[in-house]
């Protein structure tokens, strides 16, 4: 109440100010204007009435009320009522507010004038939450993006967040092809070098994780992306919160059934264009010629040297045998052996020498069913909602799919007329298995090493590799999933809340609520041994483990709002929460089992090595907040909201503050716009500022340092040669570790044009991100030991989301359409006070890394030597050496890559790697459109990324037949430099037996290509069918649609998935990485929409 008090002392001084000037004026001035006032008051005319919904009929509160061509007006009170004195009895009032249709009226000489006004299509008048309050969209100083049900269910994904996609200026979505793999989400660009998660909302508690939240449940979402409508969550708000409300009952019994299936499939192609194996043998022969090596192999022959082609084998195991050398009657092998020695085993393998697709063996067509029931309603006392749901999807990479049953159950009730209770809860199950993507172990990786001659099985049905000499060490990618086909996980939670709320002295209302997440999950994992190929696995092992994770948030907040001389709206909000996290998980591994039948293979028959381990991690956050909104006659806004969060991560620095302002305007309420501008509906003016906290990348004993057993051999003097025991540190500890703080500015303006029908958001924002949490190397004398995370970095972004919606209707066709852009620069302002950047992913070059964080540059931005050609011939003189005007290069020889000699030194060093590229896009953006005509619908959504660079690491495989014994693509034998050849078309270097300096034995531009794409994400045509046709079996609606979901993609990059994450979704310090990426594939569906 103190605090109410103080935040009402200056409007309360204004009014005392006011009237002690009108006291000091001149009598002669006040005798004038009482002359006036008579005069004039014998002209008024005394009106009022109520304002309210035509469609609803609730009264409206904060109607602007004005008298046409005068500055005579007021606004609606809390029951939707006005008075006013008009200059004459036929004076004009008119009718404005925010979401509604303006309305002009004559009183002609009536005393109450009572209106209903109609809403518009003008989204500002609807109820959003934002933090711990419901605000109407037109009152809102902070940037906040409204997203519907109704443009969520566009697109049919099984992740709520893939379907934000092009939904929400603001945010980045880089989604997987993989049924149900989390989607990389960020909120206006980088805010960390870890986890940019965002924090996600629902129904009031806070979680990290929605991937199992059913989409159908969603009523809308909620993205707040400034500090003066995302601070009020404190140190959890830098990456961005995003809130979601979940659907509630209302109005009679309401039966309905949602349902669609479908299938799901990739292209027929083959993404890497892969050479058959007769252009890989003539491959080896190339570049065993051009490295000066005499023509040979294991398995080919070369009759003619480098003047002729190679000739396949017609077996690859035995290597390079005939049909005359090979006696099948020799085979010996046990499918599913147990034996731990496959050497004892006679294999044959025929060659294909058709060559084998192996992404297309390890593809196929999945079918994809989702199922919702629901039954909901509401009346005087309260509502209810009880759902269940169903989803299967199969991936189109064998053996991934996603399987979910969910349940959800809310319900309000009003005990008296001011007290409620309530509840919002959810129950999922569900069993998801992936594959690793992004990199080069990964089945789709192995599809891409697999040499074509090997085909899947042998000669007895046994799956074939390369165990044959010179097929290097790829596995047998279908092998690899087929072998996962025993493996079992399950995870279950139950999310949600259970609150209650007080009304109580007119203006105050208190509410509790009680939060949890509480999941539960078992894995049952086991490793076979293998035998097909050259780098065999002859140990068997079965891994089970599980995990149980208790989140519990208990939040208590008083609000109040009243509104003061009919024009004063003011708004409170304070509160108290805590919330503590346990998580503990658990694993063991035994090995050798006699059975692999999933009956037998328990954690008690093996009868090998056992290991096991535990973890847990604890976390607790105690926090206090306050929130107090004003506004005069909704026209002009003031915010301010502070939130103080204690850690149990810190030791030192346990607490932070979080404060946060905003303003806002609008303009269009003015009076003197009321009349010049008729067509403007709206027009806002906002600006806000404030600070955001993160702690995700600190663990729970960062603090501490750590110490640990070791045993070591160590020789004193010649008389101690056995293993000791001994004692050492493992982590050093940073006691001294803080909060990061974000400090967040925004400026925007919202304007809306002929009643509603088209609206314009635009946004600026910066955000400089200090004391961010990096884990820099330590000097060498500490040792081989975990270093602690210190506030030692910090960056800044920069950026403009725009959002434009059109609504119209033209006779019976109305149309819908909204484009959604995101853009931002993100630059590290500095990483520690010893280095300049940071390095990540070798991967397999010789020397270097791919990415450099570096000051002054992007996140994950790509670093290596930039190539301007190859070298020719003549660009060497009769001893091999470069002629003088080239800079000395090592490794130059014709055909290979010719460097950018950057630092203009003569030499290429070093000190000439330069920055490539990066992964961040110039911008983003969602085109979305919805039809209506009569009983038809149509929608369509696109999305497109622009600016962003890939780093192809696939390249190093297939096109260097250097890179690594494997497949090849036809790029590396047919667009290759050839020596004594016209190569002024050549796009590939000279092929050759090692990897160089001058080819692919460093990072270099080579890898870096256009990311651009534009993609159809979804095109839907749907039916509903007539009312007195449905009428006759009950039904209120049916509607059965056919949808199409990634119909199409444009792009020029090489590879056919342009949208590459990272292969840790927890790390953004490098990605934008290809290595084998799981493509999006195209669904087509058929649904149906039942209500009852």
């Amino acid at each position: 109440m103190q605090t109410l008090v103080r935040s009402l002392r200056p409007l309360l001084r204004m009014h005392r100010d006011v009237g002690r000037r009108l006291l000091g004026f001149p009598v002669l001035f006040v005798l004038l204007a009482v002359s006036l006032a008579g005069t004039a008051y014998g002209q008024e005319h005394a009106v009022s009435g109520t304002v309210t919904d035509a469609e609803r009929g609730e009264p409206l509160p904060g109607v602007n009320v004005r008298v046409v061509d005068t500055e005579t007006g007021t606004a609606t009170n809390a029951e939707g009522e006005y008075s006013l004195m008009a200059p004459s009895e036929d004076a004009t009032l008119r009718f404005s507010f925010v979401g509604y249709e303006n309305q002009t009226i004559n009183i002609e000489g009536r005393s109450t004038v009572d209106v209903a006004l109609p809403p518009t299509t003008l989204t500002g008048g609807e109820v959003v939450v934002t933090g711990y309050t419901e605000e109407r969209r037109a009152d809102l100083t902070g940037a906040v993006q409204v997203v519907d049900s109704e443009d969520l269910q566009q697109i049919s994904e099984g992740q709520i967040t893939d379907q934000l996609q092009g939904n929400a200026a603001g945010v980045s979505v880089i989604s997987s092809g993989q049924p149900g793999q989390d989607p990389q989400i960020r909120i206006r660009g980088i805010n960390t070098f870890g986890d940019n998660t965002p924090l996600f909302v629902v129904d009031g508690v806070t979680t990290r994780s929605i991937g199992d939240l059913n989409p159908s449940d969603i009523e809308n979402i909620q993205v707040l992306k400034d500090a003066s409508s995302a601070s009020i969550y404190g140190a959890r708000a830098a990456n961005g919160v995003v809130v979601i409300e979940t659907k509630k009952g209302e109005g009679d019994i309401s039966v309905s059934l949602n349902t669609y299936t479908g299938i799901s499939q990739q292209p027929d192609t083959d993404p890497w264009n892969m050479i058959d194996p007769q252009g890989r043998a003539d491959l080896k022969l190339l570049a065993q010629c051009n490295s000066g090596i005499t023509p040979s192999d294991p398995q080919y022959e070369f009759p003619n040297g480098c003047g002729g082609e190679a000739v396949l084998p017609d077996y690859i195991l035995p290597e390079g045998a005939s049909e005359d050398d090979v006696n099948e009657d020799n085979y010996f092998v046990i499918p599913e052996y147990t034996d731990a020695n496959p050497a004892e085993f006679t294999q044959i393998v025929r060659a294909n020498k058709q060559g084998t697709n192996w992404f297309d063996e390890i593809t196929e067509r999945g079918t994809v069913t989702k199922t919702d029931f629901t039954v909901s309603g509401g009346g005087d006392t309260g509502n209810y909602l009880l759902g269940v749901g169903y989803l299967s999807e199969e991936g189109t990479v064998m053996r991934t799919f996603l399987e979910r049953y969910s349940l959800r159950a809310n319900a309000t009730y009003d005990v008296t007329d001011n007290i409620r209770v309530g509840e919002n809860l959810s129950y999922t199950a569900e069993e998801n298995r992936l594959d690793d993507e992004l990199t080069e172990g990964s089945a789709i990786g192995m599809a891409m090493r697999q040499r074509t001659i090997v085909p899947v099985r042998d000669i007895e049905g046994n799956f074939a590799g390369s165990r044959g000499d010179g097929l290097g060490n790829p596995e047998n990618p279908v092998a690899m999933r087929y072998r996962t086909r025993n493996d079992e996980s399950l995870d279950k939670r139950l999310f949600g809340n259970m609150f209650a709320e007080v009304d109580f002295l007119t203006d105050f209302r208190f509410r509790t609520s009680i939060g949890g997440d509480i999941s539960s999950g078992f894995g049952k994992f086991f490793a076979f041994p293998t035998y097909e190929n050259s780098e065999n696995n002859d140990r068997n092992a079965l891994t089970e483990n599980a995990y149980n994770s208790y989140e519990w948030t208990w939040s208590n907040t008083l609000n109040f709002e009243r509104t003061f001389a009919e024009s004063h709206n003011v708004s409170a909000l304070a509160g108290v929460e805590w919330q503590r996290n346990d998580w503990r998980f658990e694993q063991s591994v035994v090995e050798d089992y006699f059975s692999f039948d999933p009956t037998f293979t328990t954690l008690d028959n093996g009868s090998g090595t056992t290991n096991a381990l535990s973890e847990r991690v604890v976390r607790a956050l105690a926090s206090q907040f306050g929130k107090v909104d004003y506004n005069y006659e909704r026209r002009y806004f003031v915010s301010g909201t502070v939130r103080r969060d204690g850690s149990s991560v810190f030791l030192e620095n346990k607490f932070g503050v979080f404060p946060a302002a905003s303003a806002g305007g609008r303009i269009s309420e003015e009076p003197f716009m009321e009349e010049g501008l008729p067509w403007l509906t709206d027009l806002k003016l906002r600006a806000s500022w404030g600070i955001m906290g993160n702690q995700l990348n600190v663990p729970p004993n960062n603090a501490y340092t750590l110490f640990g057993s070791l045993t070591y051999g160590y020789d004193i003097g010649g008389t101690n040669s056995s293993p000791q025991q001994g004692f050492e540190p493992n982590r050093v500890g940073a006691p001294q570790a803080q909060w990061e703080e974000q400090e967040n500015r925004n400026v925007g303006v919202d304007v809306a044009v002929l009643d509603g029908q088209l609206e314009f958001t635009v946004d600026y924002y910066q955000k400089i991100v200090e004391d961010l949490l990096f884990d820099p190397e330590l000097p060498a004398p500490a040792g081989q030991v975990t270093q602690p995370f210190v506030n030692v970095g910090s960056m800044e972004n920069t950026g403009v989301d725009a959002s434009v919606r059109g609504q119209t209707e033209i006779s019976d066709l109305q149309i819908d359409a909204s484009l959604n852009v995101t853009s931002y620069n993100n630059e590290i302002t500095s990483v520690s006070g010893t280095q300049d950047n940071f390095q990540e992913e070798a991967r397999r070059f010789n020397d270097g890394s791919i990415t450099r964080n570096e000051v002054g540059h992007e996140m994950s931005s790509y670093f290596g030597y930039d190539v301007v050609g190859f070298f020719g011939e003549d660009d060497f003189d009769g001893d091999g050496n470069l002629v003088d005007d080239i800079p000395d290069q090592t490794d130059a020889a014709p055909g290979r890559f010719r460097y950018k000699d950057v630092d203009g030194n003569g030499e290429i060093t070093p000190d000439d790697r330069t920055f490539l590229g990066s992964p961040n896009p110039d911008f983003t953006a969602g085109l979305n459109l919805r039809l209506n005509y009569n009983n038809w619908d149509l929608s369509m959504a696109l999305y497109g990324s622009q600016g962003a660079e890939i780093w192809n690491q696939t390249k190093w495989w297939t096109h260097f037949f250097s890179g690594f014994n494997g497949a090849k693509s036809e790029a590396a034998l047919e667009d290759s430099w050839k020596p004594g050849e016209d190569n002024s078309n050549a796009t590939v270097p000279i092929q050759e037996t090692e990897r160089t300096f001058s080819t692919n034995g460093v990072p270099n531009s080579y890898f870096v290509e256009d990311a651009d794409y534009l993609r159809v994400r979804n095109l839907q045509l749907g039916y509903a069918l007539p009312p007195e046709l449905i009428g006759q079996i009950g039904a209120e609606s049916l509607r059965i649609y056919v949808k199409a979901s990634n119909l199409l993609t444009v792009t020029n990059y090489s590879n056919p998935e342009p949208e590459i994450g990272g292969s840790d979704a927890e790390d953004v310090t490098s990605f934008g990485i290809d290595e084998g990426a799981y493509p999006t594939p195209r669904k087509y569906l058929v649904g149906v929409n039942l209500t009852f």
